[in-house]
């Protein structure tokens, strides 16, 4: 199933994506992907059961898709996954998962704009798979994290460098304002046959900047689960987004930096197309609150 959060005539729904429609949840069911998610199973099949009735879906065209956790609780990164990312960067092979913090008010849709700020030219793209936490766990073994694994979107990292470069924490030159693109949607776990075997792609317009598989992580996603896990409880929404394979912006001659009037688009597969335009930050811009 692909869940998606939308906007239909200015009021915010969740629902499914089936085909070129959407079928938003139905009364009696929660209309906040938080809160659908923390349902469980018993939601899911009732959403399923909605579409197996007919039941009638609006087209995509005429919705606007939002990222489907619009403000996770916890949106982490992680750090030199990719043994041709470290090759690139010359830095050492981590020997423990390298997690960073990005803040959810970063987060936008597909579609939205990444936003150039006035204080950086140095703007850089990663793209990465995403998983979201499905179930309240702490201590979850690596052979057990399939199972509060709720799904699997794609998020663009996107990273402000000389910012990232001042702290070793990252946090800052990561949790930009629109610097968290997510979507298009959530897919399903049970939709996804093996996550470490998906083919990962990026674009800047025309030119493909990645191009690898998932497989190549170096931790992969129920080994991230199980070290988080050791340390806090993760619950329902949480994002985790897996890290980037070698291609980023930073490392090209010259710098690949984004500039306005580009478009982003990363593909992963069995999931989607994630697709945003770059623009200059608007004055005064403020990140949206939650619809």
């Amino acid at each position: 199933m692909k869940l998606a959060t939308f906007l239909d005539n200015g009021e915010r729904k969740i629902g499914a994506v089936v085909g070129e429609q959407v079928i938003a949840a139905g009364a009696g069911l929660p209309n906040d992907m938080l809160a659908f998610l923390a349902a469980g199973a018993p939601a899911q099949r009732a959403l399923q059961a909605l579409i197996d009735s007919g039941a009638a879906g609006k087209p995509l065209a005429e919705v606007q898709l939002l990222a489907p956790i619009p403000r996770p609780g916890k949106l982490l990164g992680v750090g030199l996954n990719y043994a041709d990312h470290i090759g690139e960067t010359g830095l050492e092979k981590p020997e423990y998962p390298t997690f960073f913090t990005k803040q959810s008010t970063c987060v936008i849709g597909p579609g939205a704009a990444i936003h150039l700020p006035p204080i950086s030219d140095k703007v850089d793209y990663e793209g990465e798979l995403a998983l979201v936490i499905g179930k309240r766990c702490k201590n979850v073994s690596a052979e057990r994290a399939n199972a509060v694994i709720a799904g699997y979107t794609i998020c663009n990292d996107v990273t402000v460098r000389d910012w990232q470069a001042r702290t070793p924490t990252w946090t800052l030159g990561k949790s930009f304002d629109t610097h968290g693109p997510l979507g298009p949607w959530l897919v399903t776990a049970d939709e996804i046959a093996d996550p470490h075997n998906l083919s990962l792609k990026t674009w800047v317009d025309a030119e493909l900047r990645q191009n690898a598989n998932t497989g190549e992580m170096i931790f992969n996603c129920y080994e991230l689960i199980a070290y988080l896990s050791q340390v806090m409880t993760l619950e329902p929404g949480d994002v985790i987004s897996t890290g980037t394979p070698a291609g980023v912006g930073v490392k090209m001659k010259p710098r690949g930096y984004l500039k306005p009037g580009q478009i982003v688009r990363i593909e992963i597969e069995g999931i989607g197309t994630l697709t945003n335009p770059v623009a200059v930050e608007p004055e005064n811009y403020l990140a949206g609150p939650q619809v």
